[in-house]
């Protein structure tokens, strides 16, 4: 069921498989390839991984459960507390989890989102995702993907060039193989192969992509939408979720230096601005979800993610700025579509 390559594990008989249910069966061989490119560079720390995951217990789950708040696989009665304690100390080892919350085994896995509540902002108010060929790219360690097979995805599909955050995807797929919710080690340039980072698939058919918390991320980020606008099928769906500053259509904020911590804030545009942003990919029917405040309930330290987190990097005089002296953080979610 499963191939290692360059140390990293995929299920490619599993994802073959998949991708041939889906009609995207010709994305198979230049995935692989696209892959096996990647794993030439390896985390310094992936064997170690790897090696955390390759020690979890064999146990099959009674049950799983991906329509709540909590990603839960299996159920406490399924082993006993010593495994119990045994998968919980192998699992904090792959650590910050950064999205949540899991339960696996009865293990709660507090992550240092309460991811639930962004899926709860969108979920009724995109397109249904039952049969649907789901991309999230940039999809850590796999959270919505699962809440998108909960709601029916006939295929979902993450890439994330995160090696610890495939880890944890993997912990949670070692106990659920039979679902097809997959993450390759991939950045969106390699699957869609070119562009910064060389060949990949070039995978476009997909009835919905997500790109949620990336943007701002990208150096380039009209040519980051043009490209998530070709991984959907013409009339297929976009969802973009990022950070917004308030102002009207020219308003971006461009760091300095860091924002609320990150290094890697090149840009933060007003929500006029990124819909213009998305007028000129070729976006059509765009709508604006809502604009909500990040606060500290949603976005904390917890003993699953012991860093520095979101309080840390506010003013503590005035909670809305940050420690730079920008303002807090907000987000909205943004839906349109390609055109047909």
């Amino acid at each position: 069921m499963s191939g290692r390559v360059g140390g990293a594990t995929v299920c490619w008989a599993g994802l073959d498989d998949a991708l041939q249910a889906a009609d995207l069966g010709e994305l198979a061989g230049p995935l692989r390839e696209a892959v096996q490119r990647a794993e030439q560079s390896p985390h310094g720390d992936q064997a170690k991984w790897q090696s955390v995951v390759a020690q979890l217990d064999d146990l099959t789950p009674s049950s799983c459960d991906f329509t709540g708040s909590i990603v839960r696989i299996g159920a406490a009665h399924d082993c006993d507390r010593a495994v119990r304690a045994h998968i919980k100390g192998l699992l904090l080892q792959l650590q910050p989890w950064r999205k949540g919350p899991f339960a696996l085994f009865g293990v709660c896995i507090d992550g240092e989102w309460r991811s639930n509540r962004k899926w709860a902002r969108l979920a009724g108010a995109i397109s249904d995702l039952r049969g649907r060929r789901v991309l999230d790219v940039g999809c850590g360690n796999g959270y919505y993907l699962w809440r998108m097979i909960g709601q029916g995805a006939r295929l979902a599909l993450g890439i994330d060039p995160g090696r610890l955050f495939i880890a944890q995807f993997n912990a949670m797929k070692r106990y659920c193989p039979e679902y097809p919710a997959f993450v390759l080690p991939l950045t969106s340039g390699q699957f869609a192969g070119g562009g910064e980072d060389g060949g990949g698939g070039g995978g476009g058919g997909f009835d919905t992509v997500f790109s949620m918390g990336v943007l701002s991320h990208r150096r380039d980020p009209h040519g980051h939408l043009r490209e998530l606008l070709r991984f959907a099928r013409p009339g297929g769906e976009l969802v973009v979720e990022n950070l917004l500053v308030e102002g009207g259509e020219e308003a971006v904020l461009i760091p300095s230096d860091r924002y609320a911590g990150m290094r890697n804030i090149h840009w933060i545009p007003s929500a006029l601005a990124l819909e213009e942003w998305l007028r000129r990919a070729g976006a059509i029917d765009i709508r604006l979800l809502g604009v909500s405040k990040t606060t500290i309930a949603e976005q904390r330290a917890t003993e699953w993610m012991r860093f520095h987190s979101l309080a840390d990097f506010l003013d503590p005089r005035d909670l809305g700025k940050t420690r730079e002296g920008y303002p807090a953080p907000r987000r909205g979610i943004f839906v349109c579509r390609r055109r047909e």
